[in-house]
């Protein structure tokens, strides 16, 4: 965490609208109170970033002294792996050197608490991605369970990276789904919010990074929270998602429900944010074609524009109707089987339970899909050869880039389908 006073007063606004207020510390002031700021490494330098756009004459945002803030006597004790100092880290070319990864007991870290409620703070979020977000809140659940066999009643509130984050709604409506968090804020807070809590957790660091040991996201934050994962029932490490509270357009119903009188709903979806983990338009043509051909007892649905010129009676474009998260996530929680690349999908299917043939083409793929009951894998070497000498990609002189997925047999895909 870092800790910070600006030096004048300033409002920064959210992506859902939400403002967080900075004002000018207090001059003699208590360090609990409402202008001593703390938030993550990053949202610090995106925070001095937004200041200096604005007046970088005039707004600063100045490091306080760690060791002085946390000598407060109300501060909360810090659970799990513990990030001091991590400012003067984090400056350090070679930070990672610095990080403390050492394994904790977090069942050792507790102490005996006199109240009703027992509040938890976590500064800083769970990944920067729908598919990391979504994975490693399952490690928070876990935590959620191991912490009400201690305390009888507690709460769950979370600090999410916000001052430059486009993507801060998504994520909070992420978080959102998860029935044991109380609330999602954004960052920063100040030194008098995280007093009132009894704990804190702090995610400003990648932990798995950290310990140059690949770890699925799971395991990667319990180790993180302080719980020995290997200890942790695989059959527990599930994903989870409750969207009883969303609200889905009734035309995006009608169609849902339309098409399951049809017949048993596939999803194919071929394309990733990530080119380099989808697949080439070309193929995902082809593939899309296949399909309608060959599994005819399923009627193709997909929330990605294909092919404007598909018309076929077993095949729907959802596109316009997938217009956010929320959509995407009912759509699949619809579905019987999924075809995907390696994106959020096969996340959010194994919260649903729905069978799922995961493409993948990243090597990582087996720590990535660990604990997916319902998900099979195909792995797709990239054979690839780039002549460029220029450090951007071009495409004339890559050879071989489609050979790995002209590789690929719908008949195979459909087969694994079928094992469910």
């Amino acid at each position: 965490m870092i800790f910070f006073r600006v030096t004048q007063n300033i409002n920064i606004k959210t992506t859902d609208g939400t403002l967080v207020n900075y004002f000018r510390l207090k001059v003699p002031s208590n360090l609990e109170n409402e202008t001593v700021y703390i938030t993550t490494y990053d949202d610090f330098k995106d925070i001095k970033d937004i200041f200096a756009k604005v007046d970088k004459d005039k707004y600063f945002a100045k490091t306080l002294i760690e060791k002085t803030v946390r000598s407060i006597p109300t501060f909360p004790k810090e659970l799990g792996i513990s990030n001091i100092n991590e400012f003067e880290n984090r400056e350090k070319p070679a930070y990672l050197e610095f990080a403390n990864t050492k394994q904790v007991d977090i069942f050792k870290q507790l102490k005996h608490i006199e109240k009703d409620e027992v509040r938890f703070a976590f500064i800083g979020g769970l990944g920067s991605s729908i598919s990391d977000i979504i994975s490693s809140c399952t490690a928070l659940r876990i935590l959620h369970k191991k912490l009400n066999e201690v305390y009888k009643n507690i709460k769950f509130d979370i600090f999410i990276k916000a001052s430059n984050n486009s993507f801060y709604t998504r994520d909070k409506e992420i978080y959102e789904t998860q029935d044991y968090i109380n609330a999602v804020f954004p960052l920063s807070l100040t030194t008098k919010k995280l007093c009132e809590y009894d704990y804190y957790f702090d995610n400003s660091f990648d932990i798995g990074i950290a310990l140059g040991t690949p770890l699925n996201n799971v395991d990667k934050w319990l180790y993180k929270f302080g719980i020995d994962y290997k200890k942790i029932d695989k059959n527990e490490k599930y994903n989870q998602l409750d969207i009883s509270k969303y609200k889905v357009s009734s035309s995006l119903v009608k169609k849902i429900e339309d098409a399951k009188i049809k017949g048993k709903l596939l999803l194919f979806q071929p394309y990733s944010a990530n080119i380099n983990k989808s697949i080439p338009q070309a193929v995902a043509i082809s593939f899309l074609k296949e399909l309608l051909q060959k599994a005819d007892d399923y009627i193709v649905i997909s929330t990605l524009q294909i092919d404007a010129k598909i018309k076929e009676d077993n095949y729907i474009d959802l596109s316009k109707e997938s217009k956010n998260l929320n959509d995407f996530i009912y759509i699949v929680s619809c579905m019987d089987k999924i075809i995907t690349t390696d994106t959020s999908t096969y996340h959010i299917s194994d919260a649903f339970m729905v069978p799922t043939v995961g493409l993948f083409t990243q090597n990582d793929f087996e720590i990535k899909s660990k604990y997916y009951k319902y998900l099979k894998t195909i792995y797709v070497k990239d054979e690839s050869k780039n002549l460029s000498k220029f450090i951007y990609e071009n495409e004339s002189l890559t050879f071989y880039k489609f050979e790995s997925w002209k590789k690929v047999k719908i008949k195979q895909i459909i087969k694994l389908l079928d094992k469910f």
